[in-house]
């Protein structure tokens, strides 16, 4: 091996590997000096937290680390000898101590400027200061002001100086082919080592790190602020979606024409029923015949015969949708009642802000949550966002501990997943609240050796695997009906999102959305078809009407169950709005509607009357801006709780 790579070949990747491992180093540090600058502002915090929080940190500085030095790292990685020149050194240091000096800086400033928005810096600084005419004046003030800062960011950039001069690599005195050949090889290896850097992992299943990923190391949406920096926060955020503030209506006005905060009813005594979501992917209203009655002459059975028994002894809608098209976009709506707007609300500079769960706000009454889903823990950013909501505990491929029930792909196959998920509900001290996710119904749309031919495979590919998430819920509740916790608990099952459509009636603008609500309360005492619209964020209220929860709460949806049907649904898409109320579906480009159709009488969408029904689209238009001021002054003013 020494031979094959010399000395001189091995340090010019041996010696930014040392320098990257001492700015991690230098970034633990910054990570404790900004908790202890900050120290009275996260007050739950001990020893334990904080160094679990540092162990999670390296994962964000890492990416920080290698996006600022990504033109350090390909300087010093190209095969050619130039590298070792000593002018083309100097260049490269010089490159690694501006660049790191500017991360520096960031992590520094919001020692001081975190107290005053209590998040770290996004990308959205860029645009909140553009406009400011006395930049200059700022930046002195601050400098005066925070002098300490600022003697502490001279020596950090000293030591960075001293980091970038560690080693000098060695001129190498081989010309031929193992210089060209061991240097190529090498990076490859860079490359390697950088994409999974940057990602957070390798698999496929594997989501780039992101702000929200920090709730896997937190108890409280807060303290993602000491597990993050300001590099990271920035660099992921530059291109993020930032909120702008509107003013279509006064604060009473807005209160009156669409309300946020939900007052207990009072009419019912709290029932501390158990509560259990079964969130299906890819179950698309499309797949599932109950639903679908008035499809090919009544001839339509769909893919889902299990829950069409189980709908007859259910009360679900036959216009529900979901507010999103992708699952990350799914479980804020479903369990926090919150929407994406622009772009995945986890995803968003917002993700820290404090919220309402039904998790949280059950926990608080006693209940034991958990969350259910198969694939590998931290796939899709599930854990991490169910430590935000509140859930206490995660079950996940790492806690199923059984690799031959993986599927290969993306996690353990839904029916054994189900009976483990029955298994440890057992075990659960009632009340509780439980989720699970599917992944079954998933590209590459495969079913178990054993199922292979078992179910019909339809036009789209994703029906068979529907058919066998489907069999897997009738096992789970032929288990789960033996259960002393069964009869005492509010089951809710709906999709994540829809899919690709075949069938004309869903390739639509509108049934693009459209997915199965339903809720089923053992014994038939919950029952029926309603024709109302329902949404995914209307889960969250329409559960704590029914049990009776007797506080006041935080959602932006209705109460499903409520007679008042003067609600209405809002998803949005590529920037577009879409809005449901009564018959109508509006689209809207955020200033002014674009198209409006009658749904009953053309479920096709032939007919727009956006300019032949000017009031109805005035009257839409009037409550999407109701609508869109709520939303962006509560995520920009932090405001998704209700008031103690």
């Amino acid at each position: 091996m020494r031979q094959f790579l010399p000395r001189s070949i091995v340090n010019t990747f041996f010696i930014p590997f040392t320098q990257f491992t001492l700015l991690l180093v230098l970034y633990a540090l910054m990570r404790l000096g900004f908790y202890f600058y900050n120290y009275n502002l996260f007050p739950q915090v001990e020893t334990s937290d904080l160094l679990f929080m540092m162990w999670g940190g390296m994962l964000f500085d890492i990416v920080a680390l290698l996006y600022l030095n990504i033109l350090f790292i390909l300087m010093q990685s190209i095969p050619w000898r130039l590298k070792y020149h000593f002018s083309y050194q100097k260049i490269t240091r010089s490159l690694f101590v501006v660049t790191n000096s500017i991360g520096v800086a960031a992590n520094l400033i919001d020692f001081a400027y975190y107290p005053f928005t209590l998040k770290r810096t996004t990308g959205t600084l860029f645009a909140q200061f553009s406009n400011e005419e006395n930049m200059g004046r700022l930046i002195v003030d601050f400098l005066i002001d925070y002098w300490g800062l600022v003697l502490v960011f001279v020596l950090l950039v000293l030591l960075i100086s001293k980091i970038a001069r560690i080693a000098v690599p060695v001129r190498p005195k081989d010309n031929g082919w193992k210089f060209y050949g061991a240097q190529s090889i090498l990076l490859l290896a860079v490359a390697f080592l950088f994409i999974g850097g940057v990602r957070g992992g390798w698999a496929h299943s594997t989501r780039p790190i992101t702000l929200s990923n920090a709730g896997d190391f937190v108890k409280a949406p807060e303290e993602m602020n000491i597990v993050l920096n300001t590099p990271f926060s920035i660099l992921k955020t530059l291109k993020a979606v930032a909120l702008k503030q509107v003013y279509f209506f006064s604060e009473q006005e807005l209160d009156r024409i669409y309300p946020v905060i939900h007052q207990p009813s009072g009419e019912e005594k709290f029932r501390k029923l158990n509560v259990v979501f079964l969130i299906l992917e890819s179950f698309a209203r499309e797949h599932i015949g109950a639903l679908n009655k008035d499809i090919q002459g009544g001839q339509y059975r769909g893919y889902t015969p299990f829950l069409d028994s189980l709908i007859q002894e259910s009360y679900s809608f036959n216009r529900a949708y979901a507010n999103g098209r992708k699952s990350i976009d799914a479980l804020p709506s479903i369990i926090s009642g919150i929407p994406s707007v622009g772009e995945p609300f986890v995803l968003s500079v917002y993700s820290g802000n404090k919220t309402t769960s039904i998790a949280e706000l059950l926990g608080a009454e006693g209940y034991q949550t958990a969350f259910f889903h198969g694939a590998p823990n931290g796939s899709m950013g599930f854990s991490a966002y169910a430590k935000l909501a509140g859930i206490k505990h995660y079950y996940g491929k790492s806690e199923y501990n059984n690799d031959k029930d993986f599927d290969g792909m993306w996690g353990i196959w839904d029916e054994p997943f189900l009976q483990f998920m029955a298994g440890k509900l057992d075990t659960f001290q009632q009340p509780f609240f439980a989720s699970f996710f599917s992944l079954s119904s998933h590209h590459p749309f495969k079913v178990p050796a054993a199922y292979e031919g078992e179910f019909p495979k339809g036009p789209l590919p994703v029906q068979e695997p529907v058919g066998y998430t489907d069999n897997a819920l009738r096992q789970f509740f032929q288990r789960a009906k033996h259960a002393d916790w069964y009869a005492n608990t509010l089951f809710v099952i709906c999709a994540d999102h829809a899919t690709v459509s075949y069938l004309p009636e869903y390739n639509t603008a509108a049934n693009a959305f459209a997915i199965p609500i339903i809720f089923y309360r053992p014994g038939g005492k919950l029952k029926g078809y309603s024709d109302k619209l329902v949404q995914q964020i209307d889960i969250l209220p329409t559960v704590l009407q029914y049990i009776g929860y007797d506080k006041p709460y935080f959602s932006f949806g209705f109460n499903a169950f409520s007679p008042r049907k003067d609600n209405f649904l809002v998803n949005n898409i590529g920037g577009m709005y879409n809005f449901f109320k009564g018959d109508y579906f509006m689209s809207h480009n955020g200033k002014h509607p674009v198209s409006l159709f009658n749904l009953r009488e053309d479920r096709y969408e032939k007919n727009n009357l956006v300019t032949k029904l000017p009031s109805v689209s005035d009257s839409l238009d009037m409550q999407l801006k109701a609508f869109i001021q709520q939303y962006n002054d509560r995520m920009i003013r932090n405001d998704l709780v209700a008031p103690d």
